[in-house]
């Protein structure tokens, strides 16, 4: 049966200090760019000055884990020195929109990172977005419709245009900010164009080369309505797993795991809030080479209730970051790069 949404597109690590965050993911063997900050003059006249969220990634071909910050009001004295300057642009009479629409995303990322520092992003990818959105609408999911972006890319070739197809789910709590659920942001994005995505640096130190599952920690009262919830937004059925569900995507999973039950699963864990995403997992080359990594950059980590390697939460600004050994038919992508910038 096909489904017209496949495997996972991303999942957005929240955090408070991109400077900060970039020295842990380097620890950990991922390869991430310098990090984009949007600049804007908010008035005619005014000098232009980071505004809203930036973020950066750390590369797969089918997908990718990305790092989202909000400046501060007022320009941020935090902005990596590393970090790329994006001018943005607007006639006169656009400008407030822009402004608006640039604060209210810059508003829900301090939103979340009021909630926690961590995963507040999950986002799924569609190989035909529009019947994603069709079907979404049938089966009562608010949604804000298809949104596409464009932006330029650099690559070896020249600047090439990524367009970007998405929606984000609505939820239905009193007072849920637009584009938002109880977990954080939630939604459905366009496959990753191969021509693009093959531009840009997948190959990381820790031999991580594809997102494979992102964990959810629910309360026991609301296992059975988030499962019936994420099963109207994939249209798949969720299956057990112990006390656990999940839900097979192409190559991936969705895991929703009782508050009771993350301790065994993730020894020494814990939720920082009910609902949250709490883990996600990347698949490796070498496992044992990616434990050495660890041990030589100091990273503590640990063995999970099957027997993958994590970094806690607590050594990694909130995300469990788990590191799990490819399967056969996984280990025929390329090998990673060796080429790495600390």
């Amino acid at each position: 049966m096909s489904h017209d949404i496949g495997r996972l597109h991303h999942v957005g690590h929240v955090v408070s200090d991109m400077g900060e965050a970039l020295t842990l993911y380097r620890r950990l063997g991922f390869t991430v760019e310098p990090p984009a900050y949007p600049t804007l003059a908010r008035r005619a006249g005014a000098a232009p000055e980071p505004f809203g969220a930036a973020n950066t990634h750390a590369d797969f071909p089918h997908s990718f884990v990305e790092l989202v910050t909000c400046v501060q009001e007022g320009g941020d004295t935090r902005v990596p020195g590393e970090a790329k300057l994006v001018p943005l642009q607007a006639p006169a009479e656009l400008l407030p929109q822009l402004v608006e629409r640039i604060s209210d995303t810059s508003a829900n990322v301090a939103a979340w990172l009021d909630r926690f520092e961590g995963l507040h992003i999950l986002m799924f990818s569609s190989p035909d977005i529009d019947a994603a959105a069709a079907r979404l609408s049938e089966a009562r999911v608010v949604h804000g419709g298809v949104n596409t972006v464009h932006r330029p890319v650099e690559t070896i070739a020249g600047t090439l245009m990524e367009s970007i197809r998405y929606l984000e789910v609505d939820g239905c709590a009193p007072g849920a900010r637009p584009g938002t659920v109880s977990e954080g942001r939630v939604g459905v994005v366009s496959d990753l164009a191969p021509h693009v995505q093959g531009s840009r640096q997948t190959g990381h130190l820790n031999g991580a080369f594809e997102l494979v599952e992102v964990m959810a920690c629910v309360a026991e009262a609301d296992l059975d309505t988030t499962a019936a919830r994420y099963q109207d937004y994939l249209d798949r059925p969720a299956r057990p797993d112990g006390p656990s569900r999940f839900f097979d995507l192409d190559g991936a999973r969705l895991t929703l795991v009782p508050e009771s039950h993350l301790a065994t699963v993730l020894p020494g864990d814990h939720a920082p809030a009910l609902p949250a995403f709490v883990a996600y997992a990347v698949a490796v080359h070498d496992l044992s080479a990616t434990r050495k990594l660890l041990q030589d950059n100091g990273v503590p980590h640990h063995r999970t209730g099957s027997g993958d390697l994590f970094v806690p939460a607590t050594s990694a600004l909130g995300a469990a970051v788990i590191f799990r050994a490819a399967t056969g038919t996984q280990d025929q992508r390329p090998q990673p790069a060796r080429a790495f910038r600390r």
